[in-house]
């Protein structure tokens, strides 16, 4: 059991961490135009943005996570696991960003779930 916690909270931090850095980009104008400023406007949105921030220390945890649940899966069973942050950001996305959810989308999320369900089954711990 502990196993499938390791891997929901690698989820739940890579979806938090997300979300937080498309809403903090969704406060930018633009991007500057060379490369150089492109660089230097992001590491300074990382160093003074806390919610920025906390997005990269999300994506850390996340990676902890995912090592903790490799030990106790195998890497075959248990990544297709991490498509359910594709899940879980589509439609947060939707509700927060109000981004647009059409029938492609949810044809393609209803994909990935039995594609889940039907990996799942059969696995032996």
């Amino acid at each position: 059991m502990i196993g499938y916690l390791y891997i929901a909270g690698c989820v739940l931090f890579t979806v938090y961490g997300q979300l937080i850095l498309k809403w903090r980009m969704n406060l930018q104008e633009t991007l500057p135009e060379t490369t150089t400023e492109k660089i230097i406007h992001l590491i300074k949105l990382v160093i003074f943005d806390p919610f920025i921030l906390s997005g990269f220390v999300a994506a850390f945890i996340a990676s902890l996570f995912w090592m903790a649940a490799m030990t106790k899966f195998s890497l075959s069973f248990a990544y297709p696991f991490m498509s359910s942050a594709f899940i879980i950001v589509m439609f947060l996305s939707a509700l927060l960003f109000g981004e647009v959810l059409n029938t492609h989308k949810l044809i393609g999320t209803a994909c990935i779930v039995v594609g889940i369900v039907v990996l799942s089954q059969g696995y032996k711990a």
